[in-house]
């Protein structure tokens, strides 16, 4: 199984996927920004230039590529479920790593964590990112995007327990 958790920066994947990976046996957290730092790191900066003009890492082409190679590998080797944490907001990207995701394991499922801005904003302040950084900038690029496209499955953060939350998606996928 593979359990996506998407979502803007500060909504709360981070919480959610690391509750879900206590009650979810047999599994793992698998983070694609893991992958989108190391290709950062060894993509040379010309071709970082070219590619990802927004310096936005997923703008790479191999970062959809190998985030689904990983997560098939990670699958065949250790065959656990995997929890993955992430902020995607372009469509084709988010339709491209969910039907290669459904290529490995048809119980794949996508979860799209909303909330307001201001809310957003608050706990990104909480957890300590400064006002006006990346994670910032994203949020009404991210926001605006969830509420055009159609990105599966929402979930609304807003005043709302993460046990609650927990509940709703092992509903869904079937988990008693």
């Amino acid at each position: 199984m593979i359990i996506m958790i998407n979502g803007a920066f500060g909504v709360g994947k981070t919480t959610v996927s690391n509750e879900l990976l206590k009650e979810i046996n047999n599994s793992m957290l698998f983070d694609p920004e893991e992958v989108g730092y190391m290709l950062r790191n060894v993509i040379p900066d010309e071709v970082k230039r070219l590619e990802a003009k927004t310096g936005d890492f997923q703008d790479l082409h191999l970062w959809k590529e190998v985030t689904v190679t990983v997560a098939k590998s990670l699958i065949t080797k250790y065959k656990l479920n995997l929890i993955v944490p992430m902020t995607i907001r372009k469509p084709e990207y988010f339709n491209y790593i969910f039907n290669e995701f459904e290529s490995i394991d048809k119980q794949t499922y996508h979860f799209c964590l909303t909330a307001s801005k201001e809310t957003i904003y608050e706990r990104l302040r909480k957890r300590g990112e400064k006002e006006g950084n990346w994670c910032f900038q994203q949020t009404e690029k991210c926001l605006e995007a969830y509420k055009e496209n159609n990105f599966g499955e929402y979930i609304d953060t807003e005043n709302v327990s993460v046990t609650a939350i927990i509940d709703n998606i092992k509903e869904k996928v079937n988990l008693p």
